[in-house]
């Protein structure tokens, strides 16, 4: 067996173990006993390969099987495959440590493998290498890993595909495979079916259609063969050969976690997890683990210590760890919040050590080497000062030399510079007259030149004709023959404009005017270069007779361009050019005498300049000369100034070396300090690095109290192992710097120390945060520090995987916000940081999609859920920190805010502050570490860097203004936080009433209030107030509003039974804070006596006394008290020994409830309104119009439903009232469609729509959550009302964005009627003139009211609470109208059909039971007749029918009725109200205490099973034997076996054996299953769970009765075992127990049939039972009635008994029920029988709970004579009187 063994605990282990060892000690020599060992056929090496082997063949290592030499040769050849499988499966980063639990699963796992069909359940919590040792070991066995990968829409479809694709792959390709699944995989519990059928048959039905079958067979026929040569090739044998072949190599391993219930309930739904597999359990890592796995990350880790202190770390690693995992336990016993750590978040502590150590030990080493560095160049500038001194002696006597030399070479320079000024003077008179000269040249040619430019436009104008102008036109032209007239007169002028020749002057016979010279212009057309010579025309040569004569062609009408154009085509630019030589002229004549004059002065100039170049060269001589004395002279003077520049040098190097020491004389000397400092530092950075990430990496779930007693333990550790660390270490200080805090308080983070660690831990820590986050604070500080780069989503979102694979692939951070109790499995890879490398960049796989991740990618997962139960794999892939927001930091929060409205300008200047003190800080900072840096990089000597003293200077200058700044801003602060300080109580106050608020969401989870809206009632309550100008005053006004608004706005969502719990909660928790309530007394008014042992206390000094009033008290003074305790109502009586004037009003509350726990509430109520305010004692009604005026488009308002409180009629109401239209639809399976659809119409259009019961359409409450926070545009009239009961599953987020209200009537007359007349108008009281109408009005009210009212004194009340609610009241007064208009006015009010109505139809038509009936129609008698009309008519005392004209009236008349009803009011005893009163006050403490933190000690550490094994033993002890057959059929012959009572008894005895067997069947086989014999099922799971809660479970309850508790149901076992056991086996008894019978029906029956049978003549059907109630008690009756029988154990309920006169008679005070005396039962023949209208018919019930199935016969009982009106059975009948068999 090697020590292969399926763990179940530790325990069955050393047992199995011991076993094993004895028996093979038995069987074998002892001396053969091996030492412990283990198996494994991977030893062997692949053999070598001889050279011989075929090509294709594949070398593989033998498999053997042997022992395993040592488990460090083990350990060895693992470290080697694991190194082969990190390098041949891609992404894979396998780091195991193979410590010896380790070794020995994997060995047990590569068996379970490495065996045909071999398939493990391997449980433990996630990251204990579960998956990674069934990875490596199916690597070993040369199998491939195969696991789902799950996606959004992955589907029991999807993995029938991947199943098929693993049956392929194993039974027809023949290869092992591991099929790894994971329970985080079981996307639905179906998954599990299939492999179910897998582990169990191998077969799962119809996974391959036929075709895919015939495929795979017929691929396996020749394997078959070739394996099993005889067996035929039928379909069947091969399908059977493909399933076994896939079940031998297809291995499934199953990765389960055995934490929570759902790992217990999969093993009894699918036996074939269990059946089918080889359980392997990884239980928790013990500690040398710990320490191996420690050695391993840290052996080959350099750390500055001592190789005994490094030791000590890994061994203080493991011990961090074990304690971390201790303080779960104590911190779910405290807080019931379930927080995890498993190996990986203990791989995570290590890794984040060694990250926290580099990083601390870097900038520790970078600020001591900085400071050395420092420290070295200051030493260095004091030697350089003495050097400079001698330097600068030198230095002054060669300057004195030099500046005698200077002196002499500037004489010499004087005299040549004179001469030389003398040569200058003359050239610049040359130069002078040159100059003029240049000048009035230039001013003439400017004039020419402006002249000219007139004519340029006409001149370009004329020139880009020409260029129009081409030879082949001229050619053209030359062949005309005959050319016009134009084109010759054009040519004509230009032959003027050249001076050639014209023809003699002769007239032109074709028209007037001289004859054109054409020949001459033909000659000069075809004269070379024509174009070239027009264009190179020379213009100066014009003069005025050529413009004379061109005059006469110029003016020709036809001479121009146009003209020109038409004729001539492109010879026409001559036209122009022409036109343009002639206006050139004009200008040119002007500009020609300017350019004559411009020539002369020209020459001028040139004689000058002449001239002046001969005095030049005259000059330059001279300047030479000048230049090289001027050299020498500047030799001199340089040399001088050199050397003058070197004593100044020298003389500025002492200065800035004496300012520099003198100057950082005060950072040398914190630079020495710190410089000793820091090796310290590092030496004590071993354990500090261990704190802080002790800190960062287990911390984040814990509250404050834990997180402290974390770090003391791990001192305790650190100070144990001698490992040195900082003492009084703050963490939060070591982690982060003050300024980078101070940032984060900017960006929204509170200042307290809580939420700056959730800060560190969320930036520092190595895994991704996951913050629990109920109020949205830290959220908004993630949105605020990352700003619009944050990309925001939620796990339901339709684009979620696109927004993180952008996010992922583009480096931008994540907030993924409201999650659940699980995430999605996408994240896993990506919060487990499984990153792939490729090339350069890092690749993570989301889903079955491969995305590049960039390292600025961060990812943030907030939750709303105040307490979420993560699993182990959750808690180890994150870093769950706790959000929450605490009482200090929301008080400061919120008195930054009551500053800001109250005090805008303190908040104001407090703020910049804040804002100027975190930059100064940080300025100051960076002032230092560029001071060093400069000192540090400053190459060469200090003394030579000139700007580092100007840093220097700087730096002192800047940090003394920045200190005196921080000086101011910490005086200014103190000021601002005095002023500030005067209004805390407002932000105390708040803070209490929030943190009160969201204690009720621990009371019902539907109590959800934003942080939002508590901020937003908060300021309107600043807003609203009253104002004063007195501070003190102002004050109260905002608290005293603030406090009754938040009261009013949170009691109107709260369940009738729950506002009194808040409204009592209120002022206890105020004074509290106040320290007006001691916390102890606290503890006792929530708790008292019940943890205390009555026997361990002294004993009861009288008997009136309770045991648990006694647990509560001390001994008093007996007579006094006890007339105290007697009274009505005690808290209204004077309370002995002098306590009633000394006891404030909260002691008084104490002592009622430990004296009279049925006078609390009365007394509370009290306490509310002293401590309070009457107006907090008295019932917020609901007013639906202003809830709706509260509510804007996307706050839908939700009514949290419970019995009688549907709102639709009222809803629909005030729709109508208001004439908008409301659409309502009941949401169950299918009706999401309509839903969504009137939802669009309603954005859209506006109106209401009405989602009733809505706990049915959870799915679509998140899409309604979703679609009204996300859809931009929402009609202004758009609501959405929403009803629904109370939901764990319903959305948080749509709770909190709510307006929440419930509907119950409210408690009480004076409330109840309040409510009905709120709703009632003026219009509706004026209905009807008749008298009558408006006193049956207020009846019906009044009967309304208290057929509510009566239900909360349970049976007492009603039989069956029903649900009457507002439409029974509004169809009754429709009735009443509808009567009063039909009736004749003389004959009035028809009583009989009034009453009917109300009591059969109206209100009746609800009532099931009979009793109830008799109830509600003795109401209407009573109540509704003539006597009604009368003056002295009352429902009660005190409780008329006002006499009201109008409704505001009535409201007063009904103001004026009192608080607090007596049950008289509603027809019963004062002593009704004692059960309700206690039962109430039980339920709001135990609540109250359920709610509190649990106290940090147990039960000595005995656990459930434990104690319910205990109590299984003691109760088999106890159990009576069994009933023998034959034992008591010979007893029943003997008595007379067909007798009908011993007929009743044997049927009986049948039942009673039967409870015996259940009983000990149960008892029995519950003491195995906690051994663990056998499994645990459901019913014993149920067994277990309510012995332990003291339950009776639910097998025992269905054969047997019900009891309030075990111990009460165990002992009427007992006692009715008793019973039956005298009467078979001694003798019929004289009186008989009824309630000891299963069916007392039966037992009377069987009696009426004994007395038939003694009367001849007397027929069964026509017997009647009749009763007489005896004066004895049980013991008094010595044999039994002659006829009939006598019984026993009779109770009655709601009355007393007159013992004397044997009547009914009103009870004692404080006395709920009294046994009545024996009881004669008898029966008579009805037809002699006369019915006694004066006897009170009492019905009797087996239990308390009076319903059908409890009720046994109704029996007369006499009433009392007097008073007279407790003569009528009716007064009975209101008080509810019953007969009882038991009271328990």
């Amino acid at each position: 067996m090697g020590r292969s063994r399926t763990n179940y605990n530790g325990e069955d282990c050393q047992w199995f173990l011991k076993a094993t060892e004895k028996l093979l000690s038995d069987e074998l020599d002892g001396t053969l006993l091996p030492a412990e060992s283990y198996f494994v056929d991977f030893l062997r090496d692949i053999p070598e390969p001889s050279g011989e082997e075929p090509d294709n063949v594949e070398m593989e290592a033998p498999k053997v099987y042997e022992q395993v030499p040592s488990l460090s040769v083990l350990a060895d050849k693992l470290l080697s495959y694991m190194r082969q499988y990190n390098e041949l499966i891609r992404g894979a980063s396998m780091d195991l440590v193979f410590f010896k639990d380790a070794m020995v699963h994997l060995v047990k796992v590569s068996r379970i493998i490495r065996t045909d069909r071999g398939n493990a359940l391997l449980v433990g919590v996630g990251g204990s290498g579960k998956q990674s040792l069934t990875r490596l070991a199916s690597f070993i066995a040369g199998c491939k890993t195969f696991q789902i990968t799950l996606t959004r829409s992955y589907n029991a479809s999807n993995l029938v595909e991947d199943l098929k694709a693993l049956y392929r792959m194993a039974g027809q390709k023949g290869k092992g495979i591991t099929f790894i699944f994971t329970d985080n995989e079981v996307k639905d519990e179906g998954f599990l079916e299939y492999l179910n059928n897998i582990l169990s048959s191998g077969e799962i039905s119809n996974l391959f259609a036929r075709d895919e079958l015939d495929e795979i067979t017929g691929e396996l026929v020749s394997v078959m063969k070739k394996q099993f040569p005889r067996r035929p090739p039928t379909q069947e044998n091969l399908y059977n050969f493909f399933i076994s072949r896939a079940r031998k190599n297809l291995h499934v391993a199953l990765c389960f976690s055995p934490v929570g219930e759902k790992f217990r309930n999969r093993a009894l739904k699918f036996p074939g997890l269990i059946s089918g597999c080889t359980v392997d359990w990884f239980s928790r890592w013990p500690k040398d683990a710990l320490v191996a796995v420690a050695h391993h990350f840290l052996s080959s880790y350099e750390i500055i210590c001592s190789p005994q202190t490094k030791q000590d770390v890994v061994q203080a690693m493991g011990t961090f760890h074990d304690f971390v995992a201790e303080t779960c336990a104590s911190y779910f016993e405290r807080y019931r919040r379930p927080t995890h750590i498993t190996p990986k978040s203990y791989l995570a502590f290590i890794g984040g050590y060694k990250s926290i150590y580099n990083e601390k030990k870097a900038q520790i080493g970078e600020l001591a080497n900085r400071m050395k560095t420092g420290l070295d160049k200051l030493v260095e500038a004091s030697e350089s000062v003495a050097q400079l001194s001698k330097e600068l002696v030198v230095k002054e006597k060669e300057l004195a030399g030099a500046s005698a030399k200077a002196d002499e070479v500037l004489r010499e320079v004087t005299v040549k510079a004179t001469e030389a000024e003398k040569v200058k003077a003359a050239v610049q008179k040359v130069k002078d007259k040159a100059q003029a000269l240049v000048d009035d040249i230039a001013a003439d040619k400017a004039v020419a030149e402006g002249k000219l430019e007139m004519a340029r436009p006409a001149l370009e104008e004329a020139e880009s004709a020409l260029q129009t102008i081409k030879a082949s036109d001229i050619a053209t032209v030359r062949k005309l023959g005959k050319p016009p007239h134009l084109i010759m007169r054009i040519m004509d002028c230009v032959l003027l404009l050249f001076r050639h020749r014209l023809d003699p002057m002769a007239p032109d016979p074709d028209r007037p005017g001289p004859k054109p010279s054409w020949g001459e212009s033909l000659k000069m057309m075809s004269q070379q270069g024509f174009l070239q010579s027009l264009q190179n025309f020379v213009k100066d040569t014009i003069n005025e007779e050529t413009v004379e004569l061109l005059a006469p062609y110029l003016t020709m009408e036809d001479y121009n361009l146009e003209t020109a154009k038409k004729v001539c085509g492109n010879v026409a630019g001559l036209c122009s050019w022409t036109t343009a030589m002639a206006f050139f002229f004009t200008i040119n004549k002007e500009v020609l005498p300017l350019k004559a004059n411009l020539a002369v002065q020209e020459g001028r100039l040139k004689v000058a300049m002449s001239s002046l170049q001969v005095a030049q060269v005259q000059l330059d001589d001279k300047q030479r000369e000048l230049d090289a004395v001027q050299m020498m002279y500047e030799g001199a003077v340089k040399e001088k100034k050199t050397l003058l520049d070197a004593a100044e040098t020298c003389r500025k190097k002492m200065k800035a070396a004496t300012a520099l020491i003198s100057g950082l004389a005060g950072e040398k000397e914190r630079w020495t300090q710190q410089s000793k400092e820091f090796e310290q530092q590092i030496t004590q950075l071993v354990g500090d690095a261990l704190l802080a990430t002790a800190f960062l990496s287990y911390s984040g779930p814990f509250n404050q109290e834990f997180r402290n007693h974390l770090a003391k333990g791990w001192e305790k550790q650190l100070q144990k192992h001698r490992i040195p660390f900082t003492g009084d270490l703050n963490i939060t200080t070591l982690l982060v710097d003050g300024v980078t805090v101070g940032e984060w308080n900017l960006q929204g983070l509170p200042s307290d120390d809580l939420s700056v660690q959730n800060g560190i831990i969320v930036t520092k820590a190595t895994r991704y945060p996951l913050l629990i986050d109920p109020q949205g604070q830290g959220k908004l500080w993630i949105r605020n520090r990352e700003g619009k780069e944050l990309q925001v989503t939620t796990l339901n979102h339709k684009y979620f995987r696109n927004h993180l694979e952008d996010s992922l692939s583009l480096g931008r951070p994540l907030l993924i916000e409201d999650v659940g109790n699980e995430l999605d499995p996408a994240l896993d890879n990506v919060l487990e940081k499984n990153f792939i490398k490729s090339g350069r960049t890092l690749k993570v796989k989301v889903g079955d999609k491969e995305v590049d991740i960039m390292s600025t990618f961060r990812l943030y997962v907030t939750t709303k859920l105040a307490n979420p139960s993560y699993t182990p794999e959750i808690s180890a892939r994150t870093s769950i920190v706790d959000f929450t927001v605490t009482m200090k930091g929301l008080e400061d929060q919120l008195l930054g805010r009551v500053i800001l409205t109250e005090k805008q300008e303190l908040e104001a200047e407090k703020v910049k502050l804040l804002e100027e003190v975190t930059g100064n800080k940080r300025k100051m900072k960076e002032l230092e570490d560029n001071l060093l840096y400069r000192l540090t990089s400053t190459k060469g000597s200090l003394v030579d860097d000139e700007s580092l003293i100007e840093v220097l200077r700087t730096t002192k200058d800047t940090a003394l203004e920045v200190s005196e700044k921080l000086m101011v801003a910490a005086e200014t602060e103190q000021k601002i936080n005095s002023a500030r300080e005067e209004y805390r109580p407002v932000a105390t106050r708040g803070s209490i009433l929030y943190f009160l608020i969201v204690e009720m969401s621990m009371v019902n989870v539907m109590y959800q209030t934003s942080l939002r809206q508590f901020l937003g009632l908060f300021d309107l309550a600043i807003l609203k107030s009253d104002r004063s100008p007195f501070p003190t005053k102002r004050i109260n006004n905002i608290v005293e509003y603030l406090t009754y608004e938040v009261f009013k706005y949170t009691v109107r969502g709260l369940y009738v039974n729950h506002k009194f719990l808040f409204t009592l909660l209120l002022p206890l928790k105020i004074g509290l804070r106040s320290n007006s309530i001691a916390y102890e007394e606290f503890q006792t008014f929530i708790k008292g006596g019940a943890a205390l042992d009555l026997k361990a206390c002294p004993s009861k000094s009288a008997k009136w006394i309770e045991d648990i009033i006694w647990l509560n008290l001390v001994r008093r003074n007996e007579r006094a008290w006890k007339a105290w305790f007697d009274s009505e109502a005690p808290e209204e009586a004077e309370i002995p020994d002098g306590y009633h004037h000394c006891l404030h009003s909260f002691k008084r509350l104490l002592l009622i409830r430990c004296w009279c726990p049925d006078r609390t509430l009365a007394q509370a109520i009290k306490f509310i309104g002293e401590a309070m305010g009457a107006r907090y004692s008295e019932g917020v009604i609901l007013d639906l119009e202003r809830v709706w005026e509260e509510s804007t488009r996307l706050t839908p308002l939700i009514c949290f439903l419970s019995m009688g409180s549907d709102p639709t009629t009222s809803i629909e109401a005030l729709a109508k009232k208001l004439k908008l239209k409301c659409t309502a639809i009941s949401m169950g399976q299918g009706q999401e469609v309509h839903a969504r659809r009137l939802l669009q119409q309603c954005m859209a259009g506006g109106g209401w729509l009405l989602l009733q019961n809505c706990h049915l359409g959870l799915d679509f409450m998140d899409e309604l959550l979703e679609t009204l926070t996300g859809t931009e545009s929402i009609h202004d009239g758009c609501r959405v009302w929403i009803t629904t009961e109370a939901h764990p599953k319903f959305p948080i987020s749509l709770l909190q964005l709510s307006i929440k209200f419930t509907n119950e009537p409210p408690q009480g007359v004076r409330a109840g009627l309040k409510r009905t007349y709120v709703s009632l108008t003026q219009e509706q009281l004026d209905y009807s003139a008749m008298s009558q109408w408006k006193p049956l009005l207020f009846a019906v009210a009044f009967l309304h009211t208290t057929v509510q009212e009566r239900r909360k004194f349970g049976p007492l009340g009603w039989n069956i609470p029903y649900e009457f609610n507002q439409a029974d009241f509004t169809s009754s007064i429709q009735f009443i109208q509808n009567h009063l208009d039909g009736i004749d006015v003389k004959r009035g009010v028809c009583w009989n059909t009034v009453r009917y109505m109300l009591g059969e139809v109206q209100y009746g038509g609800r009532v099931t039971d009979d009793y109830d009936k008799r109830l509600l129609i003795t109401f209407t008698k009573v109540w509704f007749g003539e006597h009604m009309f009368v003056d002295s008519f009352a429902f009660y005392k005190g409780y008329k029918i006002p006499q009201c004209k109008s409704i505001e009236q009535f409201r007063e008349a009904i103001d004026l009725l009192p608080l607090l009803d007596t049950p008289e009011v509603f027809g019963l005893h004062p002593n009704a109200d004692i059960m309700y009163q206690t039962n109430v006050a039980k339920e709001v403490l135990d609540t109250i205490s359920s709610i509190q933190p649990k106290d940090s000690s147990g039960r000595a550490g005995e656990t459930r099973e434990s104690v319910v094994n205990r109590i299984a033993m003691d109760m088999l002890e106890k159990l009576p034997a069994d009933y023998i057959p034959h034992e008591i059929k010979g007893r029943l012959q003997k008595m007379g076996a067909l007798s009908s009572m011993n007929i009743f008894l044997r049927q009986e005895l049948d039942r009673m054996q039967k409870v015996i067997s259940v009983v000990r069947s149960t008892l029995q086989d519950l003491q195995l299953a906690i051994e663990g014999t056998i499994i645990m099922s459901e019913g014993l799971r149920n067994a277990l769970d309510s012995m332990y809660d003291a339950r009776v479970p639910d097998t025992w309850k269905k054969v047997s009765w019900e009891s309030s508790t075990l111990g009460f149901w165990f002992t009427e076992l007992l006692e009715r075992n008793t019973q039956f056991n005298r009467w078979i086996f001694t003798a019929r008894p004289t009186v008989f127990w009824m309630t000891g019978f299963f069916n007392p029906q039966g037992f009377l029956t069987a009696m009426r049939q004994e007395v038939t049978r003694a009367h001849k003549g007397w027929a069964l059907d026509s017997v009647i039972l009749q009763n007489s109630v005896t004066k004895m008690s049980r013991d008094e009756v010595t044999q039994p009635p002659l006829e009939g029988v006598y019984v026993h154990g009779l109770y009655l309920d709601g009355a007393g008994w007159d013992r004397k006169g044997c009547r009914l008679t009103e009870p004692s005070p404080k006395v709920l029920s009294v046994p009545l005396p024996v009881v004669h039962l008898y029966a008579v023949n009805s037809a002699d029988w006369v019915r006694d209208l004066k006897l009170y018919a009492c019905p009797v019930y087996k239990k308390p709970r009076r319903t059908d199935l409890t009720y046994v016969t109704t029996l007369g009982l006499h009433v009392p004579a007097n008073p007279p009106h407790a003569s009528n059975p009716e007064y009975w009948i209101l008080r509810g009187v019953a007969l009882l068999c038991d009271i328990r």
